[in-house]
């Protein structure tokens, strides 16, 4: 760490902090406590839809426009009743009260719900900065309403700003797209701008990924050398749960499933791989955590009539009789895995991505089984970590990771994890020497 001093104030604008389970949430969370170790005071501005933080100035704000206000009164409701009976009245009649202001809404401005957050942010931020001197206004994405605030109170008070990108602001279609032309909609129009932004006014701004950062430059030449690249990394958890063998070879997703983040290609590799392997269909599960099975891959299971192979187990909430967080109760599910696997995703700006959650695989330091699309930095990653490596469009390829994975599984010798993990210890240095120096 860069040597400490006190009394140094950090304003941290994230939308997400403290939300249980959310790879936004944990990627800003997770630095607190160094943070709090380096010398930093951090005041904390917040959405009302993640937990009160106890032991730091938390402030939790609710949004200005009414379809914020909307989401965080659903969001706010199934956290306490659940998503009964009293849930679907209570966000009906809710959601009727408020559906004219929210078409006049979409009508003037046309972006997320979690837009008019930027004004509230900004509001409680400026009374903040006026009351005390703060060292820096620190921005995390994913919710851009972050920044835009940020970027707000930068102008009103010169504060240093540093911004945290997570995921690329500026989607790109196809290989030949760098992002550079007018997006189609209002709202990746409006996106484009914010990048612009941060990239023209922050002091410090870090992408997740080189290829993410490499793009933003393209967009923007202003950039110049005050953007880098910082690994999120995870916290080491506390785990006292362990892998044993078992007459089932379990594959363990966790995290969201869509039909661009999907279990259709592997399927359809299954299908070749148990033509081969017979028996091996009554032995392979995969488990899914965090969602329902995506679309495309329904289809797939369908077609090749294979929907035992699937155990969906949806998202893990807290657990009252335990008091485990369904972060604590994921973590546990992962150390007894055989294998985790990694979807990446069928994107075009997979380049500029990583999965937050391979972080948490590599402290589990059971084997990874990943599936890759147009990104070597990953690839180079998971292989430096000793992981299985396929990839999305090459069907053999994961074919090929099956037999492996079959014929070491059978011998009990599942590849073993290499190498240390990446700590969000880690990350806070980077941050720290390259603000402070």
């Amino acid at each position: 760490m860069p040597e400490q001093t006190t009394n140094r104030r950090w304003l941290i604008l994230s939308h997400s902090f403290n939300m249980d389970g959310r790879a936004a949430s944990q990627t800003v969370t997770d630095k607190i406590s160094h943070l709090i170790d380096a010398g930093i005071t951090p005041v904390v501005l917040s959405a009302v839809t993640g937990r009160k933080d106890t032991h730091i100035e938390h402030h939790q704000l609710l949004p200005w426009g009414p379809s914020g206000l909307r989401f965080d009164f659903r969001h706010l409701v199934a956290k306490k009743f659940g998503r009964g009976v009293w849930y679907r009245l209570s966000t009906l009649v809710v959601s009727i009260l408020l559906l004219p202001f929210i078409i006049l809404e979409r009508l003037a401005f046309g972006l997320t719900h979690h837009s008019s957050w930027t004004l509230a942010a900004y509001h409680k931020g400026r009374h903040l900065l006026a009351e005390h001197d703060y060292d820096v206004i620190y921005s995390s994405g994913g919710a851009w309403s972050a920044h835009q605030a940020a970027a707000m109170l930068r102008r009103k008070t010169g504060v240093t700003w540093i911004a945290e990108i997570h995921d690329p602001m500026v989607i790109r279609d196809d290989p030949a797209d760098d992002g550079t032309r007018p997006r189609g909609s209002r709202k990746d129009r409006f996106l484009q701008q914010v990048e612009r932004t941060i990239c023209s006014e922050a002091d410090h701004i870090w992408w997740f990924t080189e290829d993410a950062l490499n793009y933003a430059k393209l967009r923007n030449p202003k950039l110049e050398d005050r953007g880098f690249v910082v690994l999120p990394g995870a916290e080491p958890p506390v785990c006292h749960h362990y892998h044993e063998y078992s007459d089932t070879l379990n594959l363990c997703h966790f995290g969201s499933l869509t039909n661009d983040r999907s279990l259709a290609p592997v399927l359809n590799s299954l299908e070749t791989f148990f033509a081969n392997h017979p028996k091996a269909k009554n032995v392979i599960r995969i488990h899914t955590y965090g969602s329902d099975i995506d679309e495309a891959a329904k289809a797939v299971l369908e077609q090749l009539k294979l929907p035992e192979i699937i155990v969906n187990h949806g998202r893990l909430e807290s657990d009252p009789l335990t008091g485990k967080s369904g972060r604590e109760r994921v973590i546990e599910k992962m150390y007894e895995a055989d294998v985790l696997l990694l979807l990446h995703g069928d994107y075009e700006w997979c380049a500029e991505y990583i999965p937050s959650k391979l972080y948490e695989y590599f402290w589990a330091q059971r084997p990874v089984v990943a599936v890759t699309n147009r990104n070597r930095f990953l690839d180079e990653l998971l292989l430096k970590h000793n992981s299985y490596v396929c990839h999305t469009h090459d069907k053999a390829s994961i074919l090929q990771t099956f037999e492996n994975l079959w014929r070491d599984w059978q011998r009990s010798s599942l590849k073993a994890f290499e190498g240390e993990p990446v700590s969000v210890n880690d990350a806070v240095s980077q941050i720290l020497t390259r603000v402070e120096h």
